[in-house]
């Protein structure tokens, strides 16, 4: 006999998978439809994730296993579905990754019944996060993550190691664990996305180059880097292809965020970058364009703001954190962003290829001076009031 309290959760839980989301109406800007409600938060967790359901070893209906948190996914789409591999961080802040799965990308995220297993190969690793998924011209589909170990270099408990882990599954179900990448002339790496195509016969990747586990230190930017076999993979040489730039928002950071999408024009990619300012870190995503014969060489800078927090969610610095790891290109030309809203869930938006090249390819790049800024946007209200006069 069940515990009267799940049938009561049970409902709730059911209400909100079955929720349909509504396009945010209220909010206008040309470039992508927001929609009004997170499509992974930390109440989508199934709840044989979290109670034990036998009343005789759970007789208060206990939460054994909580879920602080569901953020940061990688997307694809497989066979018409859409799918979310999520970060799921526990009561201990500890993290793991799980499946969610939806017919329309916007809504319906189910998680499948039990989370990722990946291969314990590796011994000194005590945490993995920020999956993205990267579906390869070889046939595989690769997950790189952010695989974190203890610094025992220095005596802080505090003080941890980030790598780039790799895994590697044909349907989702089944993950080989390869061993993390490694970048000679980098000492860690997170946020590494690896590029769908080969490029000169090898496997590509968007580094992130770090001198520690959180300050970027020498770390120009976003890299790029080249290797021979994905199985054993090593960058010898790592070209910085999207520097950081002071007051801009890839200031403090920028990372290679979701896997790039190939236009007419050249790679899309949907960003994040980090600006520090006196009331505290400002993280954006922004979108800029690689060539497409050669995905390491930038041809349209970092334009403007793309997504920015939501106007709701500004109660706190943490509020600021809006972070991406996937997104999906339909056939039809629809995108669908996800992105971490408040680093505590998912959230989608929604564009088109269309929208996305005119997006990067016609909005003025970051000024690096204010007087600048001002000069365009007095350029632009000109060109608007001389226009509405003549109508």
């Amino acid at each position: 006999m069940l515990h009267e309290k799940y049938a009561e959760e049970l409902k709730k839980y059911e209400a909100l998978i079955n929720r349909k989301n509504q396009e945010d109406t209220d909010f206008y800007n040309g470039v992508y439809t927001r929609y009004r409600y997170p499509v992974l938060t930390r109440e989508h967790i199934p709840l044989t994730w979290e109670y034990d359901l036998n009343p005789g070893t759970n007789p208060y209906f206990m939460k054994r296993l909580g879920i602080n948190a569901v953020l940061n996914s990688g997307a694809i789409k497989l066979n018409g579905k859409y799918y979310l591999v999520a970060r799921i961080e526990g009561d201990d802040r500890k993290s793991f990754f799980g499946i969610a799965e939806s017919d329309s990308g916007v809504d319906g995220f189910r998680f499948w019944d039990y989370p990722i297993l990946l291969p314990d190969t590796c011994p000194e690793e005590t945490n993995v996060y920020d999956m993205r998924l990267t579906q390869h011209e070889d046939g595989y589909i690769y997950g790189v993550f952010c695989s974190e170990s203890k610094d025992t270099t220095v005596n802080d408990l505090s003080a941890a190691v980030a790598a780039a882990g790799i895994v590697r599954t044909k349907d989702l179900k089944t993950w080989e664990r390869l061993p993390n990448l490694v970048t000679l002339h980098s000492p860690q790496q997170r946020n590494v996305v690896l590029h769908p195509e080969f490029v000169n016969g090898k496997y590509a990747f968007y580094t992130r180059p770090m001198d520690d586990f959180i300050e970027t230190g020498s770390g120009g930017g976003i890299g790029f880097g080249l290797c021979d076999d994905i199985t054993h993979a090593v960058i010898d040489e790592e070209k910085m292809t999207s520097l950081r730039k002071y007051h801009t928002i890839t200031e403090a950071k920028n990372g290679a965020g979701a896997v790039p999408i190939k236009t007419e024009k050249g790679w899309i990619h949907i960003a994040h970058g980090v600006r520090n300012t006196a009331a505290g870190l400002r993280y954006v995503i922004y979108a800029f364009a690689t060539d497409l014969q050669d995905p390491s060489r930038v041809i349209a800078e970092p334009s403007g703001l793309l997504i920015g927090p939501r106007k709701e969610e500004r109660e706190g610095d943490v509020a600021n954190v809006v972070f991406t790891n996937g997104a999906i290109a339909d056939d039809n030309g629809d995108v669908y962003i996800y992105y971490a809203s408040s680093d505590t869930r998912v959230h989608v938006a929604r564009t088109t290829i269309d929208r996305l090249i005119d997006y990067v390819f016609h909005t003025p790049e970051d000024p690096l001076r204010s007087v600048k800024c001002v000069e365009q946007r007095c350029e632009l209200i000109r060109r608007n009031l001389d226009f509405l006069a003549q109508q």
